[in-house]
């Protein structure tokens, strides 16, 4: 048999699972192990911090921790920190901002120095500087100190801080002024008028930092952090507080209706701004507004009114003239006198808006005992009795006299029944506790001011405003017609016989027309203008008389004799009415003419009872 040649000459192969990659691998790890270790022998005799190490962000890789220390003390008082304060818009409840939803403005609201934060040069960097250095390379653990080493070689773990503590008046004197920077007031979203457009600035949250907030957040991140870019802080200790917002809809139903002029708070004194009208696209206004940023101002295109007087103006105009004025002498009694006084006082300072209207009887109110008003003579149902309040007319006529020289709108006037002594005719106002009142409106474009003056038996009466344009005002009164009285007698068998006792004292009636006046600032009659119509009634003169006397002849005189016309010159009958120390009124000639429309003057009827409150 042949043998197998096959398996004579086939080669031998090799068998695994030798020892020689065993002994290579070995090696490698004996090369690195050694390596390692004369690594970490090297790391810990290094006196120096080890690669790309920085200390609160200065660079200190090679130095000593005596070196590091100098250059601590050079380069951390010139680090910056910034402050980034939340968007306010985003997260505005008015609660503190979530750090975890919180978003922050983009630009810093504050950057400062550490040596604005009080890190100064005279902090103890030796120490700082020795505990970075005994932290990261103490020779406690031998071989960790090389992987340490490689770990700052490869730049991952190179990074340290420590906390260096400022000086305290001054880093409590920085947040105090930080806190202060950051705070705001909300602002609320506004709009101005302008001669063609509308200026809308939108609402804008406001903020407030407290101190202490701020130094708690300051202290927990700051301190001990470094990486060789500026230190930044979220102030997420702010609270938001929300600003009073208003769509382009809000503002358009506020501005389109009627335009205002500046007026006068009665209640607080101060100035009322006025209000324009204007029109414009609400749709367009409210993409504008939509895009603005907030406290941004937008320009609205409009069609503006503007209002004739602005709060600018008013400032400096207000009260600023009399308008007119008027002075009667307060006769009576005593008690007459005193309700003369009391009720001027009633209406001393009183103030009207444009447009206002004045009711006599609403602002003088009822004149009752309790609120300090006496029994006086006063007419009623034509016989003088005395009565709460009497003498209270005298008042409401100077009144009336100086609104109509005041060029004021009067609304409702009633005349008295029997003619007035103490003022020209046709120039009062009676008023009555539920009965007639006087009435007028100010029809200036500007507030105007009652005031009254009540001194040495005499009552003035000034209207004060805004005269623009210099303009004044004269009354004149026509005479139309006179009504003598008649001397009436009546059988009184009480007196003794043959004797006589006046019982009502007579009035002669009389009828005048008034007009009104207007003069320019040179003096030049601009307009003559009918005013109203007074017609004073006549009073008989009444005289009581005894029973007859017998004559020698048996026939009986009865005294006074049949009733006879009175003759109005006779002494002790009411002389013309005359205003005491008032200015001339003017003698040119006057032609009657309708009245202005928008008013009207009334007087009373035939029988109508005259009010309580007036004196003869």
């Amino acid at each position: 048999m042949e043998p197998n040649t096959n398996e004579a000459t086939a080669p031998k192969r090799l068998k695994t699972g030798g020892r020689k990659p065993l002994i290579i691998i070995g090696v490698i790890a004996a090369v690195l192990l050694a390596a390692y270790v004369a690594l970490c022998a090297y790391a810990n005799s290094l006196d120096t911090f080890y690669p790309n190490t920085t200390v609160n962000g200065v660079d200190v890789a090679g130095l000593t921790a005596e070196q590091a220390a100098e250059r601590l003390r050079q380069e951390i008082p010139e680090e910056t920190v910034e402050f980034y304060l939340p968007l306010t818009d985003e997260t505005g409840d008015g609660e503190s901002v979530p750090e975890e939803v919180a978003l922050y403005e983009e630009t810093p609201a504050a950057v400062c120095t550490y040596r604005e934060l009080g890190v100064t040069e005279d902090l103890d960097y030796e120490t700082s500087a020795q505990f970075a250095f005994d932290t990261t390379q103490g020779r406690d653990n031998f071989f960790v100190q090389g992987w340490r080493y490689l770990a700052c070689l490869v730049g991952a773990d190179g990074r340290l801080g420590v906390v260096l503590e400022p000086e305290e008046a001054v880093f409590q004197a920085k947040m105090k002024e930080l806190s202060e920077q950051f705070s705001r007031e909300a602002q609320d979203a506004s709009y101005e008028v302008t001669e063609d457009a509308i200026q809308i600035t939108k609402a804008r949250n406001g903020l407030s930092v407290s101190a202490s907030d701020l130094t708690e957040s300051v202290q927990a991140r700051w301190n001990g952090i470094g990486n060789g870019e500026a230190v930044s802080i979220q102030v997420d200790s702010a609270r938001i507080l929300p600003a009073k917002t208003l769509t382009a809809q809000e503002i358009y139903d506020d501005c389109s209706g009627v335009v205002k002029n500046a007026s006068y708070d009665k209640e607080t004194g101060a100035i009322v701004p006025e209000e324009a009208g204007a029109d414009f696209d609400v749709d367009e206004a409210q993409t504008l507004l939509d895009a603005a940023e907030p406290g941004e101002t937008v320009t609205v295109p409009a069609q503006v009114e503007l209002p004739a007087v602005t709060a600018e103006e008013l400032e400096q105009v207000l009260f600023r003239d009399v308008l007119g004025e008027a002075r009667t002498h307060v006769g009576g009694t005593s008690a007459r006198r005193s309700n003369v006084k009391l009720s001027a006082a009633t209406i001393n300072e009183y103030v009207m808006n444009s447009g206002d209207v004045f009711s006599y009887n609403e602002v003088v109110g009822q004149r009752t005992a309790a609120r300090g008003y006496q029994a006086a003579p006063a007419y009623v149902q034509g016989e003088t009795v005395d009565e709460i309040g009497g003498g209270i007319c005298q008042t409401s006529s100077t009144l009336y006299l100086a609104c109509l020289r005041s060029n004021l709108e009067i609304t409702e006037r009633y005349a008295h029944r029997y003619v007035p002594a103490y003022i020209t005719a046709g120039m009062d106002a009676t008023v009555s506790w539920g009965g007639p009142d006087y009435k007028f409106t100010n029809n200036s474009l500007y507030p105007i001011k009652i005031v009254t003056i009540y001194e040495n038996n005499y009552l003035t009466v000034r209207i004060l405003g805004t005269n623009v344009d210099g303009t004044s005002v004269k009354m004149t009164n026509e005479w139309l017609s006179t009504t003598p009285y008649e001397t009436v007698y009546e059988d009184d068998p009480t007196l003794a016989p043959g004797t006589e006792q006046v019982k009502t004292t007579p009035y002669t009636g009389y009828k005048y027309r008034t007009y009104r006046n207007v003069y320019d600032a040179d003096g030049k009659l601009i307009s003559s203008s009918y005013e109203a119509t007074s017609d004073y009634k006549a009073r008989n003169k009444v005289v009581l008389r005894g029973p007859a006397v017998e004559t020698a002849g048996g026939d009986a005189q009865i005294p006074g004799g049949t009733t006879d016309p009175a003759d109005p010159t006779t002494p002790g009958e009411p002389t013309e009415p005359q205003d005491p120390e008032v200015p001339t009124e003017p003698t040119e000639p006057v032609t009657p003419t309708t009245p202005d429309e928008g008013w009207t003057i009334q007087t009373p009827g035939q029988g109508t009872e005259d009010p309580a409150g007036e004196t003869p």
